[in-house]
């Protein structure tokens, strides 16, 4: 876990609060109110990103924001919008790099029974920094046409394969899980993914008698999940198979609006929801927080709160499934506010 800071003259834990664009500020509110309720000992420092970023200070992510959150140590984040065009890098790589996040986790677990996929439980782990996002990107001209030939290389270095598979591991064994599966495509992309593959085998060899450890090719993989998704436990692989394995598997509980995200570092780690910003139902009190909810519930398990992240899932479980208030994406009618709402109430009679 990283070193947290206690806030001056207080017990209470310094973490940036950044509510972004869109939907942000509505599910961030939701989120503060029912920490807030449950006796969460967080200290709240907003900050600016996304679009509000720009229009305070010409960059999506301002100086500001970025030196809170290197002195805290610990973000909650609501999703930032990164404006097409105008030059500006995805944000969220942006944080990634900014504060080497190279674990990127990502829970899936059934929250609403009765959906096409029953009691999923599934973690995957993806690798942050490197792979094909590292963008080292350019155009070949032909003829008059200056972008005729396009060229993306990838990288993946061996201490990089060990530090995410080591994660992987480690976080299975906190959690008490049985098998870690190591997703690659060393068959076609050799080099690539398959350094990736063999130092993931190393590391393995390492938890022999503790946690099982297979590994597949990511197609194999993706087909699998749809098809019998409970053969998987713990997956592990590159940052571009993590980005789309993760979406997948965020169907398989309801879509991106149960998804959590945490991208931990060793001297950071910035907690979210992975959906997008929605600016199509912005303002209108129909978002859902649980995908940032449940991020606030790894950020509790991170800081070593681990009773207050049960309590916090144990209302959201009650709160879906005994009080049946849902958001719209869930099958229910309940506004924003309405579901808040009834997570406080939920929270406040177990203190």
């Amino acid at each position: 876990m990283t070193a947290l800071p206690t806030a001056h003259g207080s017990n209470k834990l310094p973490c940036t609060l950044i509510p972004g664009d869109g939907i942000g500020p509505e599910i961030v509110e939701a989120v503060i109110q029912v920490l807030d309720a449950m006796g969460a000992p967080f200290a709240w420092e907003t900050q600016l990103g996304g679009m509000a970023g720009i229009a305070e200070a010409g960059d999506p992510l301002p100086g500001v924001t970025l030196d809170s959150i290197r002195k805290n140590k610990l973000a909650l984040k609501g999703p930032l919008t990164t404006p097409v065009g105008g030059g500006f890098r995805s944000v969220n790589v942006r944080l990634r790099e900014e504060f080497q996040l190279y674990a990127n986790l990502r829970p899936a677990k059934t929250l609403v029974p009765g959906g096409r996929f029953e009691n999923i439980d599934l973690i995957l782990v993806r690798e942050n920094l490197e792979g094909l996002y590292v963008a080292f990107e350019h155009y070949i001209p032909v003829g008059d046409d200056a972008h005729a030939v396009a060229i993306s290389s990838g990288v993946n270095t061996r201490e990089g394969a060990r530090r995410i598979v080591r994660y992987a591991f480690e976080h299975a064994v906190k959690l008490g899980r049985k098998k870690v599966t190591i997703v690659h495509k060393a068959n076609v992309l050799k080099a690539l993914t398959g350094v990736f593959l063999e130092a993931g085998k190393e590391v393995a060899k390492q938890y022999e008698g503790r946690i099982a450890c297979d590994d597949r090719i990511v197609d194999a993989c993706a087909m699998q999940l749809v098809l019998n998704p409970w053969q998987y436990d713990v997956i592990v692989t590159t940052n571009l198979f993590g980005d789309i394995l993760s979406d997948l598997i965020a169907g398989l509980v309801g879509g991106l609006g149960a998804a959590p995200g945490a991208n931990i570092g060793e001297k950071a780690a910035i907690f979210e929801a992975v959906h997008g910003s929605a600016p199509d139902i912005a303002g209108k009190g129909i978002a859902n927080p649980t995908a940032l909810l449940l991020a606030a519930g790894l950020m509790l398990d991170h800081v070593g709160l681990t009773q207050h992240a049960t309590a916090l899932r144990t209302a959201i479980d009650d709160v879906l499934n005994r009080d049946n208030v849902r958001a719209g994406d869930l099958g229910g009618k309940a506004s924003t506010k309405d579901y808040a709402a009834a997570l406080v109430q939920r929270v406040s009679s177990a203190r």
